[in-house]
């Protein structure tokens, strides 16, 4: 008797973005910052504390933020109030400005006894790690949020470097500024990356008149 083939079946595997939220995090708006702000002065965190003024203010990637060193950020002993690093995925210059109230903060962390002979902005805890992880990046971005009653799943690392951004533009609508603080080559790259929306562009054009 012949044997009968039947069909393989396929084992059904669950989605890996079942249940999530996927697409870019939102930028936090003032509000947000300064809610996250106070909450890490009140714990006496001057690490966190560095590291979100810090993430806010440079827009820079995640990758070359936990990288940062004390040397890219202090000069004769003074906190720098512009800032040139490389871009670890273009090895281009990308500048930055910090404002007054990071820079206390900056000079807060890098003062402290955990500081003592550190040349790494976010050293680790860990001996064979010479600063701390992006997971472990993310992870404290998602402790800041769910502290001041935001859902983790909205927002992330990148919600960081698109805050500031996303304010310039909300009070300018001056996208080329944008570009050149976000370090992107191409005009359309940050429409894209801050999500302009429709009702956010009638509301520009309600403002002006001509």
């Amino acid at each position: 008797m012949p044997s009968v083939q039947l069909p393989a079946l396929a084992t059904k595997r669950r989605a890996w973005n079942k249940g999530r939220i996927i697409g870019q995090k939102r930028p936090l708006l003032p509000k947000q910052v300064w809610a996250i702000r106070a909450r890490l002065e009140l714990a006496r965190n001057l690490r966190d504390l560095a590291l979100f003024n810090v993430a806010i203010d440079s827009k820079i990637h995640e990758c070359d933020l936990v990288k940062l060193a004390v040397n890219d950020l202090v000069r004769d002993y003074c906190i720098r109030k512009r800032v040139s690093v490389f871009r670890s995925e273009t090895q281009r210059p990308v500048q930055f400005e910090l404002s007054e109230n990071t820079r206390d903060t900056i000079a807060a962390w890098i003062m402290s006894p955990e500081m003592l002979g550190c040349r790494i902005m976010l050293p680790s805890r860990f001996h064979d790690r010479p600063h701390i992880s992006m997971r472990q990046n993310g992870r404290l971005v998602r402790d800041w949020v769910a502290a001041i009653g935001l859902k983790p799943s909205g927002y992330g690392t990148h919600s960081q470097r698109r805050t500031k951004a996303a304010e310039i533009c909300r009070k300018t609508g001056d996208l080329r500024a944008v570009q050149l603080l976000l370090g992107h080559t191409s005009f359309d790259s940050p429409v894209r990356y801050l999500a302009v929306e429709h009702e956010d562009a009638l509301s520009i054009a309600g403002q002006t008149d001509i």
